[in-house]
């Protein structure tokens, strides 16, 4: 068990948190929510001591080991894969080290051999015997072959490297495991992997994520942060939401028959405090008014931005047509033969682990890269507007916001393009801010706000929700859900792919395309599905 007392802490004369008294327990799975600034990964830093409050403690229960999901990315460069895994258990990993030492020696004493026993002791009770095999389990389950676990980290890329610290957070079972944001750039098929084993996970997990479906599978009881308090409400994500807006909409009406209360009692008052008949019984209302309070509704920190994406002219019949695309990127083959047609309805999703493969198709269709052979056709009626993966050199010039915008508009006035920003949450000040300083969440929606003032009638996004708040990914979903046109995207949130998407295609390694006329939720229950699930698995099994 994992709790606080009295955690306070400030930042300059801003108190982030406020004497904070809450207790996670065992056998849950806690999901910690918040607006943007609202202190989430602060307060895991503060549970994990990473960052020692202002006032206030933070207690364990004796004997209890704690895990967290490491941030940098480079910190274990010069360890093998497979080390930095059961580093996740630093004390088993000093022994294993410290064995190796002892063994390697030459002039091994009796001394030595105590030692050794002391530490083979500990370290059978530790099932160290398992350790390597248990990493390795784990690895697997996350997608990295069995190949790649003696490699050093540094070997890796980002994504592989997410992975293997993931791994690292969740090896050896420890009592509390924190997670900041363990979805950030994993595949589909892995975050499925890692909700069935935080299903079946007993201990304590308090984790920070910005999926709603992540969060709605595995979390037991909703952590809310909003105004430096913490309140907790039992059931997943979309239960917090329905009962906190529930709770809102009471309070509301309880306050709407208060105030018609106070407005008959004050009536009466005025009406009868001068007549002598009836001055007592104004007394009384009097008496009945002053104790009559008000429920004090403190408005939430969230702030929810209009994505409204509006064509400026229907779509016609021919959409697009690719035909026979195929594409090798050093020396392996990205697409191969990739055919397909899209009609005026279609909103599809690509999914799947090969990311490489859906970058590269949508950087041919949007014409930044040319393929080896074969060739797509847009339809006349279309126009496109496209959120691409890497946006670096969009923002890299000393334009304000509004001057970045405009260059996109037809209309080129100031007020006309400020209304757009302004439904991305920028305003007053903020227009005249430079792009370049903007932050993550801050360019995705400028890119946003771009594709909206575009009028285009064909969207194409490839992971989009990278950096956004749950406000902003849920206004997205919802605006997706509404746009009339067509839609091509790539996206880890599984919520906004089951949602929105009516055609789901994946592109197998290898750059074969599976194409099918779904929605997501039932591809993955479907046969081809299945049986590259069973192929992975019996391929896992036989390289440990």
């Amino acid at each position: 068990m994992i709790s606080t007392s009295n955690v306070t802490l400030r930042v300059g004369k801003k108190a982030l948190f406020e004497d904070v008294n809450i207790k996670f327990t065992e056998g849950n799975c806690y999901g910690l929510i918040g607006a943007n600034g609202a202190g989430k990964s602060t307060f895991l830093k503060i549970l994990s001591g990473q960052l020692e409050p202002t006032s206030g403690e933070v207690v364990i229960t004796p004997g209890e080991r704690l895990s967290f999901l490491q941030q940098d990315h480079f910190k274990y460069d010069e360890f093998p894969v497979l080390d930095t895994v059961i580093m996740g258990n630093a004390r088993l990993y000093e022994i294993m080290k410290e064995k190796e030492v002892l063994y390697a020696k030459e002039d091994f004493t009796d001394e030595d051999g105590i030692r050794a026993s002391e530490l083979e002791a500990e370290f059978a009770t530790m099932n160290g015997w398992e350790a390597e095999s248990d990493a390795a389990s784990l690895l697997n389950g996350l997608g990295i072959e069995t190949e790649m676990h003696y490699r050093l980290m540094k070997d890796l890329n980002g994504p592989e490297k997410v992975k293997v610290l993931l791994a690292q957070a969740l090896f050896g079972n420890p009592d509390i495991l924190l997670l900041d944001e363990p979805t950030n750039h994993l595949d589909l098929d892995a975050i499925a992997w890692l909700e069935e084993f935080l299903i079946g996970f007993e201990n304590t997990v308090i984790v920070v994520s910005h999926d709603r479906y992540f969060l709605n599978k595995v979390c037991t009881q909703i952590a809310d942060i909003d105004y430096g308090k913490i309140k907790l409400y039992a059931g997943n994500y979309d239960f917090w939401y329905e009962s906190s807006q529930l709770l809102i909409r009471q309070m509301k009406e309880a306050n709407k028959k208060k105030e018609e209360k106070i407005k008959e009692l004050q009536e009466f008052i005025s009406r009868f405090s001068a007549n002598a008949s009836k001055s007592k019984q104004a007394t009384s209302r009097k008496r009945a008014l002053e104790k009559i309070q008000l429920d004090d509704i403190q408005p939430s920190s969230r702030k929810y931005p209009y994505i409204d994406f509006r064509p400026n002219r229907e779509i016609g019949n021919e959409v697009l047509t690719v035909d026979g695309l195929s594409k090798t990127i050093d020396g392996e083959k990205v697409l191969d033969n990739i055919s397909f047609t899209l009609n005026r309805e279609d909103k599809v999703a690509f999914v799947g682990g090969n990311e490489q493969a859906k970058n590269t198709l949508f950087q041919i269709l949007m014409g930044e890269m040319e393929p080896d052979e074969g060739t797509y056709k847009w339809g006349v009626t279309t126009t496109q507007a496209y959120f691409p993966l890497d946006y670096g050199d969009e923002f890299d010039n000393d334009y304000t916001i509004v001057e970045w915008l405009t260059q996109y508009s037809e209309e080129k006035d100031a007020t006309y393009v400020r209304g757009f920003l302004g439904r991305m949450l920028f305003s007053g000040d903020d227009g005249v801010k430079r792009v370049k300083v903007l932050s993550g969440g801050e360019k995705v929606r400028c890119l946003l706000s771009k594709m909206m003032i575009s009028g285009s009638n064909v969207l194409l996004l490839n992971e989009p929700t990278n950096h956004l708040d749950m406000e902003s990914i849920t206004a997205l979903n919802n605006g997706m859900i509404k746009f009339p046109g067509v839609i091509l995207f790539s996206c880890r949130d599984h919520q906004i792919v089951q949602t929105t998407a009516n055609r789901i295609m994946e592109i197998v390694p290898g750059g074969k395309l599976i194409d099918k006329i779904t929605t997501y939720d039932e591809y993955l229950e479907s046969d081809e599905m299945a049986r590259k699930r069973q192929t992975y698995t019996v391929m896992s099994d036989e390289d440990n």
